[in-house]
């Protein structure tokens, strides 16, 4: 039996029927990627896209970076294809540009008016920025992908990929973000509303539009469920459904994460064919993703909340070491840039224990804190085919 595709699966969905597809990204602009370094070889899976292990590609001219609004990180993410392998790999997702339309308005209520709207299980998206509290429902986002927001004092893209597992923010500097309709590695693809520059989301790159080869500034966002979020913030503000768009909020189109089915089951087949493929892990593991300069790395998020502490200690070929610490205030994990000293995790109390004895919260270890944020095993692999994982 041939697997729905996710435009069906949307058009059942919303009970719509969608335009006319929209098409994937026009040729290349010659002369912007320059080179490539190989510093490692990387198991591509035979899926027919190259990958190297870092690949360096040109940022954008310096007219592009005076004109734009768009905060941008101070420094290239890695890439392991180039961003002519990457458009070529890009797909329709089945809808046209902004098909799904991201929420430029957002509504919130506090924790005592969601009533039954939400159960303990369910997943949200948790940020905190200046003590601003905000929970993004993962059954409202599965219908936008993307929430142009304001949080404290910045902001901010709230984005969403059902097809990948993965909860990302951005700076935006009042700039929208939208949803371009197309898939790469079936993360995706943002566009920008200031220039049109397309950006995978797990990658925050761009890999089209004038702004080609520079990378988004990140911000942390947490995947946790509704019931731990509520417990560790109380004063959170929610994500409403008063979207302005008729969706059915209590169905999701993919399956269920509140128990895990359909799509969202680890073992569930991908809807579309990674760019490259990687059989540690099932598709659908979750894992909690890093990208350092010294190459990608991977934490088994079952055994880290098993565990409590995964060190990467046994990833011989890299300059650092990092720690990923469990936090079950909230079932996500944090990185942190290893100093060699000793970190033990009290499954009692959920905090961390130096030799010294002294204790932290998670989420307050004394070391260098590293971007991370959880991922599909396979969609992590895919576009990071290099990277360590420890399980």
């Amino acid at each position: 039996m041939s697997r729905p595709s996710r435009r069906h699966i949307l058009a059942l969905a919303s009970g719509t029927v969608l335009g006319g597809l929209a098409g994937c990204f026009g040729d290349s602009d010659d002369g912007l990627y320059d080179s490539d370094e190989t510093t490692g070889d990387a198991d591509t899976g035979g899926d027919g896209a190259s990958a190297t292990r870092e690949t360096a590609v040109d940022g954008p001219d310096e007219s592009a970076l005076e004109e734009t609004d768009i905060p941008l990180a101070d420094e290239q993410l890695p890439l392991e294809y180039p961003p002519e392998t990457l458009r070529e790999e890009t797909i329709s997702g089945g809808v046209p540009k902004d098909g799904i339309p991201s929420i430029d308005d957002p509504t919130f209520e506090g924790v005592d008016d969601v009533g039954n709207r939400l159960d303990d299980g369910d997943p949200v998206f948790g940020l905190v920025i200046d003590g601003d509290v905000r929970a993004y429902p993962q059954s409202v986002l599965v219908y936008h992908e993307i929430v142009n927001d304001d949080v404290g004092d910045e902001s901010v893209a709230i984005t969403y990929c059902p097809l990948t597992g993965t909860a990302m923010g951005f700076a935006r500097n009042g700039v929208e973000f939208g949803v371009s309709g197309t898939l790469v590695n079936s993360n995706l693809v943002m566009y920008d509303r200031e220039g049109d520059s397309r950006w995978p989301q797990i990658l925050a790159t761009a890999i089209d539009g004038p702004l080609e080869g520079a990378s988004l500034e990140e911000i942390p966002v947490h995947w946790s469920t509704w019931g731990r979020w509520k417990a560790a913030y109380p004063e959170t503000r929610v994500l409403t459904t008063d979207t302005g768009y008729a969706r059915d909020y209590n169905s999701d189109p993919y399956g269920s994460y509140n128990p895990a089915d359909g799509y969202y089951w680890e073992d569930s087949p991908t809807m579309f064919t990674p760019l490259s493929t990687d059989e540690r892990l099932p598709n659908k593991r979750m894992v909690l993703g890093a990208r350092p300069v010294d190459g990608p790395l991977a934490f088994d998020l079952e055994r880290l909340a098993d565990e409590g502490v995964l060190s990467s200690a046994s990833v011989t070929d890299r300059e650092e070491t990092y720690l990923a610490i469990y936090d079950d205030r909230i079932g996500a994990g944090h990185l942190y840039r290893s100093d060699g000293d000793t970190y033990e995790y009290d499954g009692d109390t959920g905090t961390v224990v130096t030799a010294d004895g002294t204790t932290y919260e998670p989420d307050e270890l004394p070391l260098e804190s590293v971007y991370a944020f959880d991922a599909m095993w396979f969609a992590w692999a895919g576009f990071y085919p290099s990277t360590a994982l420890i399980d």
